[in-house]
């Protein structure tokens, strides 16, 4: 999901600099919203491994 974060982000930058704004924007949003999504899931996977207190497997 990181992933898809980085590409919408890198549309969004060639898409600037190309002056399509509309794209840049849409893409924009899209990669932060991405993003963001993917810092809540990261928080909610290391509370429950927190909670659940078994210690990581290496």
């Amino acid at each position: 999901m990181l992933r898809l974060a980085l590409l919408f982000f890198i549309v969004a930058i060639v898409a600037a600099v190309f002056g399509f704004g509309g794209i840049a924007s849409g893409a924009a949003s899209i990669a932060q919203l991405l993003f963001f999504l993917f810092v809540v899931l990261f928080v909610i996977a290391l509370l429950f491994g927190i909670v659940r207190g078994r210690a990581p497997r290496i």
